[in-house]
């Protein structure tokens, strides 16, 4: 006799947090994607971008390019390691999507559009990691784990 092993079926909250642990990976991916461009254009230093005199946190384009460029290959890494569902992708996500949250808004002069959709995009990126729990649960409001 042989015995069968039934996985009991995933409820509603687990598949909304599938979901969203993969609406995650692929805006990181394509986050990362848009950044290392914006990282390309700028070590080239291409005329898109504007010069702003007297800004505060003013660096040379071709630094912000390397900064951009290097979280933006990051970003696309951890993004891989997300749709595997690894924890250490969701913490280094989150960080990284922080991190392009700063970039962004110190570099806001040269591209200041493209900076505000890059932050708000980061910011859903965040909120979509942070919502899931490890055992693909998600969080209520208050913070407490709802229960199935």
């Amino acid at each position: 006799m042989t015995a069968t092993h039934t996985h009991p079926a995933p409820s509603a909250r687990q598949e909304w947090a599938t979901g969203l642990t993969a609406f995650a990976a692929v805006m990181l991916f394509l986050a990362g994607l848009l950044t290392l461009f914006r990282g390309i254009m700028a070590i080239a230093e291409d005329d898109v971008f504007v010069t702003t005199p007297d800004y505060v946190f003013q660096f040379d384009l071709t630094s912000w390019g390397w900064i951009h460029l290097v979280l933006g290959a990051l970003a696309m890494v951890v993004s891989v390691g997300l749709l595997k569902t690894a924890v250490w992708a969701r913490v280094t996500g989150v960080a990284i999507a922080a991190l392009v949250i700063i970039a962004n808004f110190l570099s806001m002069p040269y591209y200041p559009v493209w900076s505000v959709v890059m932050i708000t995009i980061s910011g859903f990126i965040i909120w979509a990691l942070c919502v899931v729990q490890r055992g693909g649960n998600l969080y209520d409001l208050s913070g407490e784990r709802q229960s199935r």
